[in-house]
C-alpha cells in the first residue's frame, strides 16, 4: 500500500502540516518546523505563509483520506 502525505492529528501545533510531512518521511516533526520557520524567515515571511495555508487547505486530515476508485458510504 502506498503512503499518503496527510496532515497529522496526533502531533499537530497549528493545522497538522510539519507533522504530517515528518511522518510521511520518517523525520522528527521539530527538525521540519525549524526548517519551515527557517526558510520562511529567509524568504521574507509571505511564501512559507502561503504555502502552509494552502497545504492546510490541500492535504486531508490523517484518517480522511479515502483510497482512490472508491465510493463514500451513504
Amino acid at each position: 500500500m502506498a503512503k499518503k502525505l496527510t496532515r497529522s492529528t496526533s502531533d499537530r501545533w497549528i493545522a497538522g502540516i510539519c507533522g504530517g510531512i515528518g511522518e510521511y518521511f520518517e523525520i522528527d516533526p521539530n527538525v521540519i518546523r525549524v526548517v519551515w520557520v527557517i526558510v520562511t524567515v529567509l524568504t521574507g515571511f509571505l511564501p512559507g505563509i502561503i504555502i502552509y495555508i494552502l497545504l492546510w487547505i490541500i492535504l486531508p486530515e490523517q484518517g480522511q483520506a479515502r483510497p482512490v476508485g472508491t465510493t463514500a458510504e451513504v
